[in-house]
């Protein structure tokens, strides 16, 4: 990720600054950086980058200026596509605590997804930031999961690969791991999973790992596996479908949480369940007007074919419930509603315990990461109403993200705290840090979460 453990001979100085220090900063340069910074305008307006020459033709310093109100995790995370290959150090006043969520930054500004170009970017330059490195390793390597996960382009992603994914970390961290696939979810009671996947050469699964001491408290993490997305028989238009390979975010975000619990040893009991399938049109495609059985034993009728992850998802619940947790999460990339009422990089989270949604957004705020709790409010179920079965998957014009949550909401005893992340997981825009691509939402504030109330 381009982080030195020690600071090379002859490194680089990295300067942070910003309006504010700039003055006193600037007064302790020698004459002729401060003369350099002038000539090239450099005010330290946040995002202004200044590469000071010395006398032998060389870089002596740089100066970064950042904005403190994003957060010391983005305050370096757009140098390393813009500084020339080197070594650098960080020098500044900034704690080890605040030094680290900058490497952190770094580290995922320093992220490229090439695995299918025939040439390697440009090379990166190197940074020594005195931090806590086994925290920015667990991060960045837990998020550039979940963005390779979700980058990965579907030919190459389908729940197969999403399974050896989910293997192979579980094999490094000592976890185990189990799946359930094809016909044997109906003899094994996943019939909603099957029905959505069935249509699809790459045969549907539920996947499952654990790690942990089963004496500490029990968390279920579910995520949506959906690793292509046609819409079904209620075919997608071309430009709604053309970025469905994302429709595994919340898988991905399942497995990266997973990843970042494990790397830093969390006292937790952790069973994550992913269900892997492929949304496919063909002649065996689940039909409008189609009544399924789930697992709970509670019947569906398919109103439509394009809201499928919620169908998924809850014979997962139901098996995740089944283990009796103390705290259930789930993660899924399930509506457009929820893009429509908060944007593309705002998740939405819905919650069915007052004490749980406090805490959550505390953990919000603390890992300055903001995600939005929007209500469960119950009158709208009967926008799911069905003549024919318990209720229906989808209904009704507006809310479609609250009643999106009010069905999963069907799969969970009252007396379970549960929180529902619904995200797009993916960048439309370039940010320092965070390029174009599958990107990991709500992350770091469900890990601070975690981090506050679950300690050895």
């Amino acid at each position: 990720m381009s982080l030195t453990q020690t600071p090379a001979h002859g490194s680089i100085a990295l300067i942070p600054v910003t309006a504010t220090n700039w003055q006193s900063i600037s007064d302790a340069l020698p004459a002729m950086a401060q003369q350099w910074a002038q000539l090239n305008g450099f005010t330290a307006k946040a995002g202004q980058i200044c590469v000071v020459p010395n006398q032998a033709g060389g870089i002596h310093c740089v100066l970064a200026a950042y904005d403190v109100s994003e957060g010391y995790e983005w305050s370096l995370a757009g140098l390393p596509e813009k500084l020339p290959a080197g070594n650098y150090h960080l020098q500044t006043d900034w704690t080890v605590e605040q030094r680290t969520a900058a490497a952190i930054g770094w580290g995922l500004g320093c992220y490229r997804f090439d695995t299918f170009k025939s040439a390697p970017d440009k090379a990166l330059p190197h940074l020594f930031a005195d931090a806590d490195q086994a925290r920015v390793d667990a991060f960045v390597q837990a998020i550039s999961l979940v963005r390779d996960l979700i980058n990965t382009p579907a030919n190459h992603m389908m729940p197969e690969d999403l399974s050896a994914a989910a293997q192979r970390l579980a094999s490094t961290y000592g976890a185990s791991f189990r799946e359930v696939v094809g016909e044997a979810l109906l003899t094994e009671n996943y019939p909603a999973i099957h029905a959505v996947g069935r249509a699809s050469s790459h045969a549907p699964r539920l996947l499952e790992l654990q790690w942990g001491n089963p004496q500490h408290p029990h968390i279920a993490v579910v995520g949506k596996g959906v690793c292509f997305d046609t819409g079904g028989l209620d075919l997608k238009p071309s430009q709604y479908m053309r970025l469905m390979q994302k429709d595994m975010g919340g898988a991905a975000h399942a497995l990266g949480l997973a990843q970042l619990i494990m790397a830093t040893g969390l006292p937790v009991h952790l069973h994550v369940l992913i269900a892997a399938v492929e949304n496919a049109v063909g002649g065996d495609a689940f039909r409008p007007g189609d009544i399924l059985s789930t697992r709970a034993g509670k019947s569906v009728e398919v109103d439509n074919t394009d809201a499928e992850g919620r169908l998924v998802l809850c014979d997962a619940f139901t098996a995740a419930v089944e283990q009796q947790p103390e705290l259930l999460l789930d993660f899924a990339t399930l509506t457009g509603a929820a893009r429509v009422a908060l944007g593309t990089e705002i998740p939405v989270f819905f919650c069915n315990d007052k004490p749980l949604t406090c805490a959550l957004q505390a953990a919000s705020e603390a890992a300055n990461e903001l995600i939005w709790n929007l209500p469960l409010h119950k009158p709208y179920f009967a926008q799911l109403k069905s003549q024919f079965a318990d209720f229906q998957n989808s209904g009704g014009s507006y809310g479609g993200a609250i009643t999106a949550a009010l069905f999963l909401n069907e799969f969970v005893p009252e007396n379970l705290p549960w929180a529902h992340f619904d995200m797009m997981a993916w960048n439309t825009r370039a940010r320092a840090g965070r390029p174009i691509g599958g990107e990991a939402m709500g992350l770091l504030a469900v890990y601070r979460y975690f981090k506050t109330n679950y300690r050895s």
